[in-house]
């Protein structure tokens, strides 16, 4: 009995990290998907190149 009791405590603490690992991925797609998103945003911010042009004389 002792035995099935280690086996059923040790199952239930796989199933809790096996969810725990699930929702980390799910986490981290989403912010990779909205990393993406504003990557792709045509309104989104706008970088300030300086050196692209020379000053006039």
């Amino acid at each position: 009995m002792f035995d099935y009791q280690i086996h059923q405590a040790r199952h239930t603490e796989l199933v809790r990290e096996a969810a725990a690992r699930r929702l980390a991925h799910e986490a981290a797609r989403v912010a990779r998907a909205r990393r993406a998103d504003r990557r792709q945003d045509p309104e989104g911010r706008v970088n300030a190149d300086r050196q692209r042009f020379v000053r006039a004389a």
